[in-house]
């Protein structure tokens, strides 16, 4: 049984959507040991809660700095037990010392087919308003490992959104929440407590 870690800043959509996939079977062989965010008023916090996970609130802002910070938030994912973490709309950037500890072991999502509309300043609605911009025809959604970098690690699943001629950046992020991201994230996260991912020369290799 692979014991994971949701990380989440906001509304918890993802978060719902493995809490959703690992209910109807769709994930297996997975559990939710717990869920953390960094702001107290998320409504995530309130999903964990409703479901019966463990959550809590671990906040940059009750800290005297990052390493305090940081520190407290890897000890509360190492105390939980977690394998592997899942970034699940995290907006808080992930300490190096975390991203040693459980190479490989941390998973993200991110609304665009990297490495269009990624890495520092794209996340939210700025990846969709970003893509409508540029006037591209095709979106989507890509869940990876996390590496040092922003959104650098090594892909795990992409999946391909069609954008309409009519979409706001709203319309478009919940299109790809929809087709893409709740879609990719639960099946990696299946794919990896089933041990069919590996990575091979920074390379994702399945099956």
């Amino acid at each position: 049984m692979l014991k994971i870690a949701v990380l989440v800043s906001g509304g918890g959509t993802n978060l719902q959507a493995i809490i959703d996939k690992i209910a109807d079977g769709t994930i297996t062989n997975t559990e939710i040991v717990t869920v953390i965010s960094n702001n107290a008023g998320a409504y995530a916090l309130e999903r964990a809660k409703n479901a019966g996970i463990p959550a809590m609130c671990i906040s940059p802002k009750d800290y005297a700095d990052r390493e305090a910070f940081h520190e407290a938030l890897l000890n509360a994912v190492e105390a939980s037990g977690a394998e592997m973490i899942v970034l699940a709309g995290y907006l808080v950037v992930i300490p190096e010392e975390m991203i040693r500890r459980y190479r490989n072991r941390i998973i993200n999502i991110h609304p665009s087919l990297i490495p269009s509309f990624c890495g520092t300043g794209y996340y939210g609605l700025k990846v969709h308003e970003g893509a409508l911009a540029r006037g591209v025809k095709v979106t989507g959604a890509t869940c990876h490992f996390v590496d040092e970098g922003t959104d650098t690690g090594p892909i795990i699943l992409q999946k391909a959104v069609d954008v309409q001629q009519d979409d706001t950046p709203q319309t478009l992020q919940r299109r790809v929440m929809e087709q893409a991201e709740w879609v990719i994230l639960p099946q990696a996260i299946d794919l990896i407590a089933n041990g069919k991912v590996s990575v091979v020369d920074g390379k994702v290799r399945i099956g």
